[in-house]
């Protein structure tokens, strides 16, 4: 008789400290809830007496290497996507134990329902940690910047246009350090960021070039760079989980939201499901191809077309669209390796988009 390895569903919801569990069988009937420390060594030997059990957990910090660890032990991991988990989200009877057993129950009726992600590889999560670290100093730098613009003007001074790089240089030859007490510690804090993202950006590259040689037939493209091929390549991870090129738009969250009723069908922004940081750097390539500098290229003369009908927030939509086909042009080039052909893609390109 063949095993049947969803007889037991365990919901288990995971905190830093503490992991709730909560056991039922296939008729949903309750058999246990425990407490689990959340450690490697304390998770496997306190599921190990319901051995190939689903387990289903929610999205969290912990749950990439939580789902790596119990997929080795041989369970069947259900990862839910928390958009689809407003069952306790939403509700008014909050507890750990309450949301494992939500989580148990829906695992055993239909894991669908909980759309389930597959978290990337531990190689993949290391090194996309680099990516989103410079994200974080960025950030920093961008409001250190804003921060010495804002004193500055309540202080009747207007700073000098500049990029972030040379900032504190013409700051520094505009007004001096003494315009208010700290400007020379921010400018030196601006920097120093600036020189640790520049080490991370030689990070990026060399990692390009040694680890994940495929970038470099995304950056045949115009305006895609080392950092959006780096985080492109590291978030899908395996482009063949993709049945159509065109599914990778929606998974990143560039596909407008739907709500169409009767005859009404309005314009709605676009769903944000996806990776923010790879999101966002797919809209600054496309900003960069709709630019001045962008080359004459099928994405170009597509977006420039959608920005010329005008209306409100014509160019914002147009940089979106184009980042939305950016992405779906990306995944053909991996998928393929082809050569990427700048004015070529208009018919055969179409059908893959």
């Amino acid at each position: 008789m063949e095993k049947n390895i969803t007889a037991i569903t365990i919901g288990l919801d995971v905190s830093d400290r503490f992991s709730e569990a909560y056991a039922i069988d296939n008729q949903g009937a309750w058999l246990e809830s425990w407490r689990i420390p959340t450690k490697q060594a304390a998770l496997r030997a306190g599921l190990a007496r319901y051995p190939d059990a689903r387990i289903v957990l929610e999205v969290g910090c912990h749950s990439p290497w939580i789902s790596r660890q119990l997929k080795a032990e041989g369970f069947e991991v259900i990862v839910a996507n928390p958009r689809r988990v407003r069952l306790i989200a939403e509700s008014d009877k909050k507890s750990d134990r309450f949301d494992a057993e939500q989580l148990a129950r829906l695992g055993r009726l239909d894991p669908g329902l909980l759309s389930p992600i597959v978290h990337r590889g531990e190689r993949a999560q290391r090194d996309r940690v680099l990516l989103r670290a410079r994200d974080g100093l960025v950030r920093a730098r961008t409001l250190l910047i804003n921060q010495v613009r804002g004193f500055a003007k309540s202080l009747g001074t207007q700073l000098p246009s500049s990029s972030c790089e040379t900032f504190p240089k013409r700051v520094r030859n505009a007004v001096g350090e003494d315009l208010f007490p700290g400007l020379g510690s921010m400018l030196a804090m601006i920097e120093q960021l600036t020189a640790e993202i520049r080490s991370m950006d030689r990070t990026v590259e060399r990692l390009c070039q040694e680890g994940y040689k495929e970038t470099g037939v995304l950056r045949q493209v115009p305006g895609v760079g080392p950092l959006t091929a780096l985080a492109f390549v590291l978030t899908l991870e395996d482009p063949q989980r993709f049945a159509k090129s065109r599914d990778v738009g929606a998974y990143l969250g560039l596909r407008p939201r739907q709500r169409d009723s009767g005859g009404q069908h309005p314009q709605l922004r676009i769903t944000k499901a996806g990776d923010a940081l790879l999101r966002r750097l797919l809209v600054t390539s496309a900003h960069y191809i709709l630019g001045p500098f962008g080359p004459d290229t099928d994405l170009r003369r597509f977006g420039l077309r959608l920005a010329e009908r005008g209306g409100k927030s014509a160019k914002k939509r147009a940089a979106v669209a184009v980042a939305r086909k950016l992405a779906v042009l990306l995944h053909r080039l991996w998928i393929t390796g082809e050569e990427y052909q700048r004015l070529s893609y208009g018919a055969a390109g179409r059908h893959a988009a």
